[in-house]
C-alpha cells in the first residue's frame, strides 16, 4: 500500500498547528480545558485572560515583577501599576446601615429585591456598569511566587512599586482585610489568587467537576451603562438548589476573586430589557436563609421585611461569577 503523501502532509499541518494554538494558551485558559473540558468559560473570565493591547502591556509588567520584584516599562524604570475599584462589593451581611448610609437614596434602585419581583413585566431600576476592572490573571505558580498577607504588606507594596500612603496601597490593603476577615455562620469563603485555584475551591465545594460558571452579561455592545428601568422578560431560569459558589472580582494588580459558599443559597437568570432597549442576561443570587443577618441591615430596611423570614435576592454584578452543578447531564 502506497503512502499518501499529499494526504500526510495536511495531516502533519493540523496537527502543528493544534500544537501551536495549544501553545499559545495561557496556563490558567489550558487547566481550565483540562479540568473542566464540558464547561463554558464565562465573559466575566475569559476577558481577563485576552485583555486588549493596554492590559497586555500591564500584565506583562506584573509578569516582570515576579522575576524581579519590581514592575518596569520599556525602558527598566519603576511603574506604578493602578488599582481599579471593583464594580460590586461584597456585602457583609452582619453590618447594619450606618448613620451617614441616605436610606432614600437606595429605596429607588434595585440592591436587593424579592423573588416575586421576578416575575415577567416586573420593573426596576439598575445599572449595568461594563467592567474596569479587568486586571488579569497571573498563572497559579507565579501568584504563589508573590505575598498574599496583612504582615507582608511592605514588602507588597515594595513589590508593586506602591507607595503606602498612596489609594493603591489601601486598596491592596482593604483587599487583604476582606480576604483574611472570617466568614459569617454556614459561609465557607475563599480568596482565589488565580483562576486554578478558584476552579479547585469552587469544584470542590460543590464536589463535582460536572458544573456551569455563569456571569450577568449585557448583551449590546454599544449599550450605555447608566440607570435604566428593566422590565422582566419571560423566561427565569432556576440554575440550582442550594449549592451555589459565587466569587466577586476584587481591587488588587492582578486578578484576585473573594469566592464564597453559602447555604441555602439558589441562583437564576434573569432575562431582562432596558427601557433604552438593551437586553441583559442577569444572574439573580437569592439567599434563602436571613437570620444570621443583621437585623439592621440594608436590606431589611429597603424591603422592610425581618431577618429570616423571606429569601431576599440581588443581582450580580458583570464581574462576577456564580458556580452551580450541572445537572444536565450526569
Amino acid at each position: 500500500m502506497g503512502f499518501h503523501l499529499p494526504l500526510i502532509f495536511a495531516l502533519l499541518s493540523l496537527a502543528a498547528v493544534a500544537l501551536a494554538n495549544h501553545a499559545a494558551q495561557p496556563a490558567p485558559q489550558l487547566y481550565w480545558n483540562s479540568v473542566l473540558p464540558n464547561t463554558q468559560m464565562p465573559r466575566a473570565i475569559s476577558e481577563l485572560l485576552h485583555p486588549d493591547s493596554t492590559n497586555e502591556e500591564k500584565r506583562t509588567n506584573i509578569m516582570n515583577a515576579v522575576g524581579n520584584g519590581k514592575p518596569t516599562d520599556h525602558k527598566g524604570k519603576p511603574e506604578i501599576i493602578p488599582l481599579r475599584q471593583s464594580g460590586y462589593q461584597r456585602q457583609d451581611y452582619q453590618v447594619g446601615l450606618s448613620p451617614s448610609d441616605n436610606l432614600l437614596h437606595y429605596k429607588n434602585v434595585a440592591i436587593f429585591f424579592l423573588e416575586k419581583d421576578m416575575r415577567p413585566g416586573a420593573t426596576m431600576n439598575f445599572q449595568f456598569p461594563r467592567n474596569s476592572n479587568t486586571d488579569t490573571f497571573l498563572p497559579r505558580e507565579s501568584a504563589r511566587s508573590i505575598p498574599f498577607s496583612s504582615n507582608k504588606l511592605s514588602e507588597i507594596f515594595n513589590h508593586f512599586s506602591v507607595k503606602p500612603t498612596s489609594v493603591e496601597a489601601k486598596k491592596i490593603k482593604k483587599t487583604i482585610d476582606e480576604c483574611e476577615a472570617p466568614g459569617m455562620e454556614g459561609e465557607e469563603k475563599y480568596c482565589a489568587t488565580s483562576l486554578e485555584s478558584m476552579v479547585d475551591f469552587s469544584t470542590s465545594k460543590l464536589r463535582t467537576r460536572n458544573v456551569q460558571a455563569i456571569s450577568t452579561e449585557v448583551l449590546e455592545k454599544g449599550a450605555t451603562m447608566s440607570m435604566h428601568k428593566y422590565t422582566t422578560m419571560p423566561g427565569l431560569k432556576k440554575l440550582a438548589g442550594d449549592k451555589v459558589v459565587v466569587c466577586h472580582k476584587q481591587s488588587y494588580p492582578y486578578a484576585v476573586f473573594l469566592c464564597h459558599a453559602i447555604k441555602q443559597t439558589a441562583a437564576y437568570v434573569l432575562s431582562l430589557k432596558g427601557d433604552d432597549g438593551v437586553k441583559v442576561k442577569a444572574v439573580t443570587i437569592c439567599h434563602l436563609d436571613t437570620s444570621e443577618w443583621n437585623p439592621k441591615h440594608l436590606a431589611f430596611q429597603i424591603l422592610k421585611v425581618k431577618p429570616g423570614t423571606i429569601p431576599i435576592c440581588h443581582f450580580l454584578s458583570t464581574d462576577g461569577i456564580a458556580w452551580v452543578p450541572n445537572h444536565k447531564s450526569a
